[in-house]
């Protein structure tokens, strides 16, 4: 799976967006102990910058090393590049043993893990009791009722080129396995739904598309989905490319806690 995203890595840095600061809180809140997290598949450390706000360490880690080495530093992030050839025991040890992390995060990634050996791991990990895990996707870019048809018109052509484990999160994680008691911030089956916005030049918009995973592989093999004529009818639409567009994104959310 690193593959997939070893070379949009400064195209995830300089696209992809960060999340409401009110999720980090209503975690932390819900957490007994904030002195240790886990942001797993961190990538450029999109969600570790915001739950260091409110956890002394937070510890990042990736399989692809080109994210880790342009994720964002703070003096309470530690990253760290874990490979898949990392077995369960290294990645406990990294925390100082079993029953330790308080929290437990995954941004836009549990859809490509093995979810039976993490899920494992994860309850291993975690405090007990008072120890969180939560998971969250996105989808759904809205700009405008005449921009977003255009992106639904591109959206297609990737199709062929998705790896299959995306489906959870085209489907906003409803069907994503989540073995974990709830605390009232979606369960399995029925996520949280919520809604994220920032603004976004074209540039930006273009570096969006440029890091999903299936124009890459398209390109791989020969096709510029994203092509010059796409590229122009994009613009024309989006206003012209000095003009930064207010953008919504549908997100979703799973949260809970290890079962007794």
């Amino acid at each position: 799976m690193a593959g997939l995203f070893e070379k949009q890595a400064e195209d995830y840095l300089n696209a992809r967006p960060t999340y409401p600061k009110e999720w980090y809180s209503k975690l932390a809140a819900l957490t007994h102990h904030r002195n240790l997290a886990w942001d797993v598949g961190t990538g450029n450390g999109q969600a570790a910058l915001g739950v260091a706000e409110h956890f002394d360490q937070v510890i990042g880690t990736d399989i692809s090393e080109a994210q880790i080495q342009r994720a964002m530093p703070h003096p309470r992030v530690q990253y760290i590049h874990t490979p898949s050839t990392f077995t369960d025991e290294e990645i406990i040890s990294l925390f100082g043993g079993e029953n330790s992390v308080d929290l437990i995060t995954v941004a836009q990634a549990i859809h490509w893990f093995d979810l039976p050996s993490f899920y494992s791991l994860v309850s291993r990990l975690l405090r007990k009791p008072g120890g969180l895990f939560a998971v969250w996707c996105y989808n759904g870019m809205r700009v405008s009722p005449t921009f977003d048809p255009l992106v639904m018109k591109f959206y297609e052509t990737t199709i062929p080129f998705w790896n299959s484990d995306s489906n959870h999160a085209f489907d906003g994680y409803k069907t994503l396995p989540f073995p974990f008691e709830s605390v009232g911030l979606g369960s399995e089956g029925n996520p949280l739904a919520l809604d994220m916005s920032r603004e976004l030049s074209f540039e930006g918009f273009l570096s969006t598309l440029r890091s999903w995973s299936a124009v890459n592989t398209a390109k791989d093999q020969g096709l510029d989905l994203l092509n010059e004529k796409v590229v122009k009818e994009f613009e024309n639409e989006w206003g012209g490319s000095n003009l930064v567009r207010s953008v919504s994104y549908k997100a979703f959310m799973l949260v809970g806690k290890v079962k007794n």
